[in-house]
């Protein structure tokens, strides 16, 4: 019986979502971003999950894209048939997109390798907590391309220019410790600790907290560099007029008056 190319299950208010393809490290065929699809689509749907937990099965998080499925096959038309452009348009660009318009917050546990666009999956996600031993290469200079799915966008907005021209155009290895000092990923977790767990400590945090406010900040920080300050003044002031209308905002500001914790509901 063919395993389920993702995993998906509830604890609590959270998702977890496994990449299952551990014999190829979890790199991404056509069919397996499909499957991402349908769990996000559970996500949306299910207004109880109010974050989620993106990880690999076995050893690896994800090594990005599987070349096993381009058809370099020699003969005529090879280069149309090994074209990438497709994939990034069919399957990596709508897997990017479909996360970063999420209704609630997501966390990477990366719990090995991120290679190629499975250092993009990691840094599409709003905070990533790494496995001690996990490391983070952009594979794509080796192979006579550019990082994708997101890769030249979040290199710089992460690392800055200098820095994301040298992980780019090198392809070197970077552990999850620099990965952390250079502002790539949240946090490490301590050596021996189970990294998808501390991620789950995470969003179980993240899902007790107001969900609206949570995702209007993740899309009003990433909008930040393409406005100038006052167009993001303008932005910020329609925004909390928006939450102004939620329960959680009245909520909150009750409960901080009447000094007792608040229970938000994501609404």
């Amino acid at each position: 019986m063919t395993e389920e190319p993702v995993l998906y299950e509830t604890r609590g208010a959270v998702a977890l979502i496994t990449l299952n393809r551990p014999q190829a490290l979890n790199s991404f065929t056509r069919a397996m971003h499909q499957a991402l699809w349908a769990a996000l689509d559970k996500v949306e749907a299910d207004t109880a999950i109010r974050a989620v937990v993106i990880t690999g099965a076995g050893r690896g998080f994800c090594a990005g894209a599987d070349l096993a499925e381009f058809d370099f096959e020699p003969g005529p038309d090879l280069v149309k048939r090994a074209d990438p452009g497709p994939v990034i348009e069919q399957a990596f660009n709508p897997t990017v997109r479909k996360l970063q318009a999420l209704r609630v917050p997501t966390v990477a546990a990366v719990n090995g390798v991120a290679a190629g666009a499975g250092a993009s999956l990691a840094m599409t996600c709003d905070l990533a907590v790494a496995a001690s031993g996990a490391s983070f290469i952009q594979a794509f200079s080796k192979i006579g391309l550019i990082p994708d799915a997101g890769g030249t966008w979040f290199l710089v907005k992460k690392l800055g220019l200098a820095r994301a021209m040298g992980a780019a155009m090198l392809g070197d290895k970077l552990s999850a410790t620099d990965a952390k000092e250079w502002g790539m990923i949240w946090d490490v977790a301590p050596e021996g600790e189970d990294c998808v767990e501390a991620a789950m400590k995470l969003a179980q945090r993240l899902a007790t907290l107001p969900t609206k406010a949570l995702v209007a900040t993740r899309l009003l920080l990433r909008g930040a560099a393409s406005r100038d300050l006052d167009a993001q003044l303008d932005a910020e002031r329609d925004m909390q007029s928006a939450l102004g209308k939620t329960h959680d905002y009245i909520e909150g500001v009750m409960a901080f008056r009447e000094k007792r914790p608040a229970q938000f509901k994501g609404e």
